[in-house]
């Protein structure tokens, strides 16, 4: 049998998401963009599941898409028409971006090697990105004549403003992950042989937070970014109507009265 395209595995509450195509850097192909959406499914749906961790086998996170996948090869073949790479962006990377962007847990990308073009822009739509040392972000597109996709034009600017995301498109040149902590493209450069253990331990730290207003701060974030100041703080309200009913809030209000821990289960 062939090894998975995604490894699946879970810690307690933290469900990790391999991506295995070490040989191939874990350039994407549609199948494993496929079984990707598919994985991040089901961890949505298990109730078991509180916060989800994404990283590449071997050497590397994601160099971008395959080149060589029958979507997008450019070796034509006599008569054969020109690959609509649009169509690869509509079927698999759109509902995948949007999948992450709206799980009810929080999502960290470890960053391990090189996360280039639609690699380093999933990494980047994730909730919290952790990279080695040694990892190397890089936006790719303008070297094959393509514009950053998988999100990376919404988030590019959001993250770190629109003159350091145009040097990072227009150049592709690599971004090192200090460099990338340091502008505010990530969260946290750790050096390499504690990657790992940094992710699982923040990792299994937010799945004992209460996830549901995690997941639903990330939503206001996101809404902020296309809202009037007033209509983001009517959904400021709006949302807080919606926790201050909900377990969560419940427990963590008596929680903090009775000076105890508190243990949260919404999701």
């Amino acid at each position: 049998m062939h090894d998975p395209l995604i490894e699946i595995s879970q810690d307690g509450a933290v469900r990790t998401l391999t991506l295995n195509r070490p040989a191939a850097l874990n350039a994407f192909t549609s199948a494993m963009l496929a079984q990707m959406r598919a994985a991040l499914d089901a961890a949505a749906d298990d109730a078991g599941v509180r916060c989800v961790v994404i990283t590449g086998a071997g050497r590397g996170f994601c160099a971008g898409q395959d080149l060589s996948d029958p979507l997008v090869n450019p070796n034509l073949q006599p008569g054969e028409a020109p690959k609509d790479i649009g169509h690869l962006l509509d079927a698999y990377y759109i509902p995948l971006a949007l999948r992450v962007r709206s799980m009810p847990v929080p999502v960290i990308a470890a960053v391990n090697g090189v996360a280039a073009g639609a690699g380093a822009n999933f990494a980047l739509g994730c909730d919290l990105v952790i990279a080695g040392a040694s990892a190397n972000f890089i936006q790719a597109f303008s070297k094959i004549g393509l514009i950053p996709d998988c999100g990376g034009t919404w988030l590019l600017p959001r993250l770190v403003g629109r003159a350091r995301a145009l040097q990072l498109a227009l150049l592709g040149e690599k971004l090192p992950a200090a460099e990338a902590q340091a502008m505010g493209l990530i969260y946290r450069c750790v050096p390499d042989e504690e990657l790992a253990v940094t992710a699982q331990a923040l990792a299994q730290r937010l799945s004992q937070m209460p996830v549901r207003a995690m997941a639903q701060t990330r939503r206001a974030f996101d809404e902020a970014g296309r809202l009037e100041f007033e209509d983001a703080l009517k959904l400021e309200a709006m949302q807080q109507s919606r926790l201050g009913f909900a377990d969560d809030y419940q427990e963590g209000a008596a929680a903090f009265l009775q000076k105890r821990a508190p243990k949260f289960s919404d999701r």
